[in-house]
């Protein structure tokens, strides 16, 4: 099943373009956040981490929409690969499922400690 997750950072933003993306990417089920803030609640991203199950795919539009820091997207790549969810990307054609997909996020996981650690 594709699962998908549309994110906006404010309450003024509207999610339908991204939404309108994901159903022509064929998502059987979208869940969105409406949060800002590092901290804030993203009851969506929960959903969507509930009804994902190994074999899915969890798609967004773009890699921002998924997480909000370089931190928060490598922990919640390394959720879903655990439970054997691939990551699709619509606008920076990253796809979990294929290997170049696997090698961006490997690479994006090497770099991460010496960003941080800077």
């Amino acid at each position: 099943m594709r699962i998908g997750l549309a994110r906006v950072s404010t309450r003024d933003q509207h999610p339908e373009a991204q939404q309108d993306a994901l159903r022509a990417a064929g998502c059987e089920q979208i869940f969105t956040d409406t949060a800002s803030g590092v901290l804030a609640h993203r009851p969506g991203l929960d959903q969507a981490l509930l009804v994902a199950r190994a074999g899915d795919q969890m798609v967004v539009t773009r890699l921002d929409r998924l997480g909000r820091s370089l931190a928060n997207l490598i922990e919640l790549s390394a959720l879903l690969q655990q439970r054997g969810v691939d990551l699709v990307v619509l606008e920076q054609g990253v796809d979990t499922s294929t290997a170049a997909g696997r090698m961006f996020f490997s690479v994006l996981g090497g770099v991460l400690p010496h960003i941080t650690t800077r």
